[in-house]
């Protein structure tokens, strides 16, 4: 699995539906199932961006067509970040000459 941290600034479309954010992330999550792709956790922010996601992807390609459907609905522009874990660096870094 590829694990990604997403950060969204809402559009000027979603900002004046902000109400509706806990629902559009429901609705994400549901979208994100149908790409193979686990939303781990949403978390809304103060500051730069509006929304942080942590996402789980069976491959690149899932969460790009993930990314690309969720940014064609108008609500949010989108900033993905490819993660790795611990035991990730670990291997990465032991490779390292």
């Amino acid at each position: 699995m590829v694990t990604y941290v997403v950060l969204s600034k809402f559009t000027d479309q979603g900002i004046r539906n902000a109400k509706d954010s806990p629902k559009r992330a429901d609705a994400f999550k549901q979208m994100a199932k149908t790409f193979g792709v686990t939303v781990k956790d949403i978390f809304w922010t103060q500051g730069r961006y509006d929304v942080v996601t942590i996402v789980e992807a069976p491959d690149e390609s899932s969460a790009m067509s993930l990314s690309l459907s969720i940014g064609a609905l108008g609500n949010v522009r989108t900033e993905s970040l490819r993660a790795f874990s611990a035991a990730d660096m670990a291997a990465i870094v032991g490779k390292m000459i």
